[in-house]
């Protein structure tokens, strides 16, 4: 027999169900072509940011670049996915799609409903610069039927890729992921290189970045800095940090030569704590330095699945892969490439096995692999990315 809660609770699915296929299938794409009265505009550019209420680090350089060069009108969008909900939620989307309909290009970069449910104009560009590089984890349509994905039947019914134009990606060699992923056609996924990375080849920039991160963590000026970056565990909406060191114990054994910083995946909305006695040794960072400082600064990478690491791997300093649950891991999202001949660098899966590979990290660095990893993966990631991505805006006018 089912219960009264049961009930409820199957009423209540249905009704949110009811709510999306109201909202994506009807609402949304009526409101676009009410909005579609006015031309679009040739130089108007909208950055659609889906979940945060600034725009990602994803953007910045093609931004920046955009809005020097003076011949863009630029307008920002931020709709909070699974953020908000109810009202506030569709104003927030409804002002996006106002923007939109007179917009030659939006640009995201990530996965967008919204997006995918309008019948956008034939004038207007999507672009995604996505936020990750080479190809990891799964995600989108390759995770059907995983654990962590939505089955088949529901990433058909409210596709997240439609209507692109462009993805950018940063080597030839990940094509086939992202199109898999995307459930996408041939020629709209390119290896033009992923745009923040840009940054990675202006010394000026780098430079500053080791003063940056000293102000925030003033023991790092006479050590070297380990860079402890997981990705998120669970779903989306309630993701979890891994809570996998016992940081008084790393103190005891690294803290004369090293700092760590944590870095936590911007979906966790409550990470681990760092006791109070271990702040002079580790710092959680995540809300006071942005990924690329820390990628910039960092004398050896620690992460589990995450695709900063191929960013780090533009360095060529020692990388660490901390996969304690790979089994478990494995069986909820899955992997592009086999997990233990794609790392370039040891895996561990405890404490004792992490605090020997920090202490014999340079030694015993694969340069070789390293290198071969690189280039694989990251090879349109030259400095130029923005560049060209520049450049096919422009040949669409």
């Amino acid at each position: 027999m089912f219960s009264i809660k049961k009930i409820k609770k199957s009423i209540m699915k249905k009704l949110r169900m009811f709510r999306r296929h109201y909202r994506y299938k009807y609402y949304f794409p009526k409101y676009y072509k009410e909005c579609c009265k006015q031309p679009v505009k040739d130089n108007k550019v909208l950055f659609l940011e889906m979940r945060f209420t600034t725009l990602s680090n994803s953007f910045d350089v093609l931004y920046k670049t955009l809005e020097e060069s003076g011949e863009y009108e630029i307008k920002t969008a931020f709709v909070q996915y699974n953020f908000i909900r109810g009202k506030a939620f569709t104003k927030k989307v409804e002002a996006m799609i106002r923007e939109l309909a007179t917009s030659k290009y939006v640009i995201l970069d990530e996965a967008s409903m919204i997006l995918s449910c309008l019948p956008l104009r034939k004038e207007t560009k999507a672009i995604n610069l996505w936020h990750g590089c080479g190809a990891f984890k799964k995600f989108g349509r390759s995770t059907a039927e995983k654990k962590f994905g939505a089955d088949a039947r529901t990433l058909d019914k409210f596709p997240n890729y439609k209507n692109l134009s462009l993805v950018t990606v940063s080597s030839p060699e990940v094509v086939w992921a992202y199109e898999e992923a995307m459930h996408l056609p041939k020629g709209i996924v390119r290896p033009l290189g992923i745009s923040r990375t840009d940054q990675f080849y202006d010394q000026a920039y780098l430079s500053s970045l080791r003063e940056k991160v000293c102000k925030v963590m003033p023991a790092a000026r006479d050590k070297k800095i380990i860079l402890y970056a997981p990705t998120f565990r669970g779903h989306v909406s309630s993701a979890k940090s891994p809570d996998m060191i016992d940081f008084s114990y790393f103190k005891e054994k690294l803290g004369e030569d090293y700092v760590i910083l944590c870095k936590h995946h911007p979906f966790v909305k409550n990470p681990p704590l760092i006791p109070e006695d271990c702040l002079d040794f580790a710092m959680d960072v995540t809300s006071k330095l942005n990924i690329e400082d820390l990628l910039a600064t960092a004398d050896i990478c620690v992460s589990d699945y995450s695709s900063l690491v191929f960013e780090y791997s533009l360095f060529e300093k020692p990388m660490i892969f901390y996969a304690y649950d790979y089994d478990d891991y494995c069986d909820w999202r899955g992997f592009y490439y086999d997990y233990s001949d794609f790392t370039p660098g040891p895996i561990v899966k405890d404490q004792e096995a992490l605090l020997d590979a920090l202490l014999h990290a340079e030694s015993q660095m694969d340069k070789e692999k390293l290198a071969a990893f690189r280039n694989k993966f990251m090879s349109s990631c030259d400095g130029h990315a923005t560049d060209r991505i520049i450049q096919w805006m422009k040949d669409q006018r």
